[in-house]
């Protein structure tokens, strides 16, 4: 190998080596109670910035034949000691160390799309995080054959071996196996996408993670759930395209009830031409009429079909304007009460 390329190579071993130790000591310092425990670490992160320089231009030294002394003979014995197959493999490890940290500074630069549930959005990121960890795992099993190859393995009868290998254990992993065909047709149907909303097994939550072999949703309580791809045999997607918001109300049952659909009408009308909520929506809302006769309230159903995931505050916004519309125009909005009947009052004769 050329002394030049020993030199990038050993530049960028130094480089990863000091960034990395001292990254590592300055988080040791900082699980330590008292500041005078971050300093000690601060100074022993400076210390080891120091014996990595001081080995890398022992190493320079020797390697580009420069005549400083004692740097040559330390340079010497640092590479009689790790040996040409102990730099090559430092090599591979930093360069695959630096190739997984760049996956994802390559796809951060990629454009995002506008808005947050439209299909193209969720696409792109589901894409993202799936490129992401498909990436991550080509990088390090690239690095790893390398890797293996440099310290004189024969790499093509341990990729045979694997293979029957992987043929011996293929019964034992079929949930794992499954795992990933089924999230690989998730991901080709667009099923469903990081910042879906969803409802799997029972179990329902905002898609936090998705890969091919696990999709991670969090509730709105904040937890998180842990779903196997090979589990998911049914989901129901509450934001894909467009949402609804069905909102009933109850009146009394004396009220006028022609009356009654004519402001739920106009108050509906209102909302949808409200500029700070008409692009919430994806249609104008519909007044379906008398959705039931309850015991003690007429229910009148409204349907809004609205954006994406905005169904709960465009419901929870028009349940406030029509309590507010119906105080106003003075009908009741009933709760449920019991009358109770004691019947005749009990009444003597004489005789």
């Amino acid at each position: 190998m050329a002394p030049w390329l020993h030199a990038l190579l050993a530049l960028l071993v130094a480089w990863l080596l000091g960034r990395y130790g001292a990254r590592l000591l300055a988080a040791l310092g900082r699980l330590t109670p008292t500041e005078r425990d971050d300093r000690f670490f601060r100074l022993l992160g400076l210390l080891w910035w120091g014996a990595v320089l001081l080995l890398l231009g022992s190493y320079l030294a020797h390697a580009l034949d420069l005549p400083h002394e004692p740097f040559r003979p330390w340079g010497q014995g640092l590479a009689s000691w790790l040996g040409a197959r102990g730099l090559s493999a430092l090599s591979i490890l930093a360069l695959t160390f630096l190739g997984y940290r760049l996956v994802p500074l390559l796809l951060r630069k990629l454009p995002s799309p506008e808005g947050t549930h439209s299909r193209e959005a969720v696409r792109r990121r589901t894409l993202k995080v799936v490129s992401e960890s498909v990436l991550k795992g080509a990088v390090l099993l690239f690095g790893g054959l390398l890797l293996l190859s440099n310290l004189g393995l024969n790499v093509a009868a341990l990729l045979a071996g694997a293979g029957v290998a992987g043929l011996a254990l293929s019964l034992a992993a079929q949930n794992l196996i499954r795992d990933f065909i089924n999230g690989f047709f998730i991901l080709l149907e667009d099923q469903y996408g990081v910042g879906d909303i969803v409802q799997i097994g029972g179990v329902g939550g905002q898609v936090e993670r998705f890969t091919l072999r696990l999709t991670v949703l969090r509730d709105l309580e904040g937890r998180v759930h842990f779903i196997p791809n090979s589990e998911v045999r049914q989901v129901t997607v509450l934001t894909q395209e467009w949402s609804r918001a069905v909102v009933d109300v109850g009146v009394a049952y004396k009220e006028d009830l022609d009356r009654v659909l004519a402001v739920f009408r106009d108050e509906a009308a209102r909302f949808y031409e409200d500029p700070l909520w008409r692009e919430r929506f994806a249609d104008a809302p519909e007044v379906l009429g008398v959705q039931n006769l309850a015991d003690s309230a007429v229910v009148i159903r409204v349907l809004f079909n609205t954006k994406p995931a905005e169904q709960w505050a465009i419901a929870r916004e028009f349940r406030r304007r029509i309590k507010n519309r119906l105080d106003q125009e003075g009908i009741e909005i009933p709760y449920p009460h019991l009358k109770l009947y004691l019947g005749e009052a009990l009444r003597l004769e004489k005789g």
